[in-house]
């Protein structure tokens, strides 16, 4: 779960696996469960763990193995008794704390930095933000928001488990190699 692409197309996924992406992490925010779940049968057969975003049901129809989760959106335990892989975002320790309690088997962190990607997304939480999420849960934390080839080394050395990719998702090959070079950094350490 070292690289999470998240894409709202075929060819950016494609790129993306083929740049490193472990993880493909479907993002498609004003389309519907039908659209989100046709897009996810068309993913379904990348060498990469398919997650659906915001979307339980379409994560179900389109066989996903799991389904990212935002501080809104209903259907945690529905997808942890469907056996789906839980994401959770969060900005905060006590909303780490309790996604890993609702039954998360990964957390989205952030935003680290600020991101044209995401405009609503919570004010950034920094790498000592990042530190502190990662100290009070026992399971990987993600990194997300404004991560590059330049910053996602940091944001392991922070203690995430890996960092996930909108805009740099084209540029996964270069993403991916620092992920690896922090990760045995701290292997080595």
């Amino acid at each position: 779960m070292r690289l999470h692409a998240v894409v709202d197309s075929v060819d950016a996924a494609v790129l993306a696996v083929a740049g490193g992406a472990t993880v493909i992490q479907l993002r498609l925010k004003d389309a519907g469960t039908v659209a989100r779940a046709d897009m996810g049968r068309r993913l379904r057969n990348l060498p990469a763990i398919l997650v659906i975003n915001d979307d339980v049901e379409a994560a179900l129809r389109c066989d996903a193995d799991g389904v990212h989760l935002g501080q809104t959106d209903r259907g945690a335990e529905r997808a942890v008794a469907e056996g789906l892989l839980l994401g959770i975002s969060v900005a905060g320790v006590d909303e780490a704390e309790e996604a890993q309690a609702r039954g998360a088997r990964y957390l989205g962190a952030g935003p680290i930095w600020a991101t044209p990607s995401k405009t609503d997304a919570a004010p950034p939480v920094g790498l000592a933000g990042l530190a502190d999420i990662c100290s009070v849960v026992s399971i990987p934390v993600i990194a997300i928001g404004g991560i590059d080839a330049g910053n996602a080394a940091s944001c392991v050395e922070a203690g995430a488990a890996g960092i996930a990719v909108v805009r740099a998702a084209r540029d996964a090959a270069r993403v991916r190699a620092a992920v690896d070079a922090a990760l045995e950094l701290i292997a080595r350490s």
